[in-house]
Order: structure tokens, then C-alpha cells, then sequence
């Protein structure tokens, strides 16, 4: 009998165990370079990996959202999301926005991530902030906030953190890709 009741309780616990799903976390991510996005938050997509953003995800970051799917977005009551159009090193060294990057960077947003900023004036080289409750009505919320004070378990060691690139300092020689 307690064979029996082992093997059945074996079987029960595999049967209820899913596939895990590697989570990758967004946090204090200022944004850079577009195309350095671009390029990370595809290779993003294809691993299937979903994203908690947890903290600010600013200028070119804000790209994960129209990169990954969005049911495999969530927001913790921490995040942030930074908007402003993109721009280039002038002559004189300052900055000016770039309006064809500006145009491609909010065409990469969902649609009502697109309507939010309209309704704010647009992309503009002064940065909009989107959190609280008008971005967790946009995206699910995650519940990392809970489980920040809770003992790690198996699913918190699988998570990792995106960390931001290096930020490539301005050359004289080269021109910049738009931010």
C-alpha cells in the first residue's frame, strides 16, 4: 500500500509540474543607442523569455514593448517607462532630435502606448512618464513586489536582469546613432 502511494504520489507531482519559463527583469535601464535595442530585444523575442519591467526603462529600452509580445510584458508597481524622441550629435556637439528616428521609434510602440503619448504632445526631446496606474491599466501587473521579502524559490533563481549597455562615448569622428 504505502508503494502504492508513492508511486502515485510520484506520478501526481510530475503530471502537475509544467515547463519552466526563463523571466527576464528590466530595471534602472536609461535607454542608448536604437539599434542596440533592436538587436538585444529580437534576440528577446526569440527565446520566448517573458519580461518583468521593474524600475525605469527609459528612451531606447521602451522598445521592449514593441518588440515582445505583450502578454509576455508585466509591470511591477516599481516600474517606469520613459519616453522622448530620438536625436543626434549636432555640429557643435549638442543634441538635436532626429525626426526620422523619432518616427520609427513610435511606430515600433502598440497601439495604445501610441495614443498615450499622443494624447501627451507626442515624442518630444523633453521626456513623458508613463507608471502607476495608467501603465498597469496598459499591462498586467507581476507580482515581484510580493515575493521581494519572501524566501527565493526556484522560479526567483531563474529570473535574470537585462543590464543596460555601455553607454558609447561621442566620437569626432563618427556620428552617433540616434538615441
Amino acid at each position: 500500500m504505502r508503494l502504492a502511494t508513492g508511486v502515485l504520489a510520484a506520478v501526481l507531482l510530475l503530471v502537475g509540474m509544467a515547463p519552466s519559463q526563463a523571466v527576464v527583469r528590466i530595471a534602472d535601464d536609461r535607454g542608448g543607442r536604437i539599434g542596440t535595442y533592436v538587436d538585444r530585444y529580437q534576440g528577446l523575442r526569440s527565446s520566448g523569455e517573458s519580461v518583468i519591467i521593474d524600475g525605469l526603462c527609459a528612451s531606447a529600452c521602451t522598445i521592449v514593448l514593441g518588440a515582445i509580445p505583450h502578454d509576455r510584458i508585466c509591470v511591477t508597481s516599481h516600474a517606469t517607462l520613459g519616453f522622448h524622441a530620438a536625436w543626434d550629435f549636432g555640429t557643435n556637439g549638442r543634441a538635436i532630435t532626429n525626426p526620422e528616428a523619432t518616427q520609427m521609434l513610435y511606430s515600433m510602440y502598440p497601439s495604445p502606448v501610441k495614443r498615450w503619448i499622443a494624447a501627451r504632445g507626442g515624442l518630444t526631446p523633453h521626456m513623458i512618464f508613463l507608471r502607476g496606474r495608467e501603465l498597469q491599466a496598459l499591462y498586467k501587473p507581476c507580482y515581484l513586489d510580493a515575493q521581494a521579502s519572501a524566501p527565493k524559490t526556484p522560479l526567483d533563481a531563474q529570473a535574470s536582469t537585462i543590464k543596460p549597455p555601455a553607454r558609447a562615448q561621442a566620437s569626432a569622428t563618427k556620428t552617433p546613432a540616434p538615441r
